[in-house]
């Protein structure tokens, strides 16, 4: 049976060492009943404790972390079948597959680390490479993995069947560490050496879910915790039952053998590269840990990270920007103040509509909580107090030689009170709409 924080707390060390990572002994009490954080991490629980305990705080999907040069791709510890119950914690990593037999790796691996979009604010990334030894000759594994490394700072896969080809790229990986794919029936105790000298998280594969869990139960017994499941499945309807019913099997009946991210690769289970981005969008939501592509294009690199970031946003908690006075197309003294909130999609919708119109203005956005105007304005968290707070605080009356703020259109009925609460201001009511406001600026410069 599930612990409560409380009654985890009473079972720890209340030291508030802090060695955990956390603040208090009662902050990390709370993250083990959350399933997000490991018992391992306090290095002063007792025996008697830590047999009462461990059950309890091990996330129901164990986080595997893949790392090289400070950059990290990370997937597990979820904790929910929908996102709408809690939220999804740790965004699929996407990662990319080449060759030792390609004809230049490094050109291919500079082009993706290189790739980056700004959505709403948010830089978006791919998150590493995934590299095939497809020659089968270890020299050439060990080179692609050394010029990949050269030319990008990314994370790794490394696929392989060869023990001595793992060995022979291990010795190049310069630090990384990197997930060894795949351990299967044929050669598990072998690579289960491998992944323990090094350090390195493993992926087994299995052909279904029995097969898989035996494997994971007997990769784990031979002294490998950090494990990640190919349960064999390629095509649509395949890898979403499976990768379903692990998750449903893991969260919801704490079944240990497939409590472990998922890896799948949507290239090898569609006819034709154009549908690789569908298979992918469906592994996304339902439900990848680790994404390895075989092709890559700016446009469907983008449309996936989109749709990643969009599943992997807390439902709870609105996407916001930092509250304060932005300048748009270098305003002047006496170029108006555009009031807004700091939801980032309202916030971008403004500040793309003025700045694509050539129009210089200053853009005041007030701490709504990341709400938008109208959602803000109901819930008591836009009003003429905060408007007038982040003018005051962001000290605007001295950037500015004509004291004019424009508020939405949405909320004009704050006319009045916004008056009140900034004597010696003109308040002009905006449109509704922020693609109207170019057309409002040059009637109303």
């Amino acid at each position: 049976m599930a612990l409560t924080g409380l009654q985890i707390y009473k079972l720890l060390p209340q030291t508030n060492c802090k060695e955990c990572g956390f603040p208090t002994c009662l902050a990390f009490a709370m993250k083990l009943a959350a399933k997000q954080a490991e018992l391992k991490a306090c290095p002063y629980v007792s025996e008697a404790s830590k047999q009462q305990l461990e059950a309890a705080s091990q996330p129901p999907i164990r986080l595997i972390t893949l790392s090289t040069d400070g950059r990290k791709a990370v997937a597990g510890n979820e904790i929910v079948l929908f996102r709408h119950e809690k939220t999804f914690y740790n965004p699929a990593p996407i990662f990319v597959r080449v060759k030792d037999t390609d004809a230049d790796v490094a050109a291919k691996a500079k082009e993706m680390n290189a790739f980056s979009v700004d959505y709403v604010g948010i830089k978006l990334q791919l998150n590493g490479v995934a590299i095939e030894n497809a020659s089968g000759d270890a020299n050439k594994f060990a080179a692609a993995v050394e010029a990949v490394r050269g030319a990008s700072d990314f994370p790794l896969i490394l696929i392989a069947k060869d023990p001595a080809a793992f060995e022979a790229a291990m010795a190049k990986a310069k630090g990384a560490v990197p997930l060894l794919y795949a351990a299967d029936a044929s050669n598990w105790q072998k690579l289960v050496e491998v992944a323990k000298k090094f350090k390195a998280p493993l992926a087994v594969k299995g052909d279904g879910l029995e097969a898989t869990a035996n494997l994971a139960d007997q990769v784990k017994a031979a002294g490998v915790e950090d494990i990640v499941l190919d349960p064999g499945a390629r095509d649509f309807l395949g890898t979403l039952t499976l990768a379903t019913q692990i998750r449903r099997l893991a969260v919801k009946k704490n079944f240990r053998p497939l409590g472990y991210p998922v890896i799948t690769f949507p290239g090898e289970g569609v006819a034709s590269p154009d549908e690789e981005p569908v298979l992918a969008a469906q592994q996304i939501g339902k439900y990848a840990g680790f994404i390895v592509l075989d092709h890559f294009t700016p446009a469907r690199a983008y449309a996936l990270l989109v749709l990643r970031q969009n599943i992997y946003t807390d439902p709870q908690k609105p996407i916001q920007v930092k509250p304060g006075l932005y300048e748009i197309n270098a305003p002047k003294p006496e170029s108006p103040i555009l009031v807004t909130t700091n939801f980032s999609i309202t916030y971008f919708s403004v500040s793309n509509e003025v700045e694509g119109a050539g129009l210089p203005a200053w853009l005041l956005v007030a701490d709504a909580e990341g709400m938008s105007v109208l959602t803000a304005w109901a819930a008591g968290k836009f009003d003429a107090d905060r408007i007038a707070k982040a003018v005051k605080t962001t000290n605007v009356e001295s950037k500015v030689s004509r004291k004019r703020v424009v508020l939405p259109g949405a909320v004009s009925v704050l006319l009045g009170e916004v008056e009140e609460a900034l004597p010696g201001w003109q308040i002009d009511v905006g449109p509704r709409e922020a693609v109207d406001l170019p057309a409002y600026m040059k009637i109303k410069p």
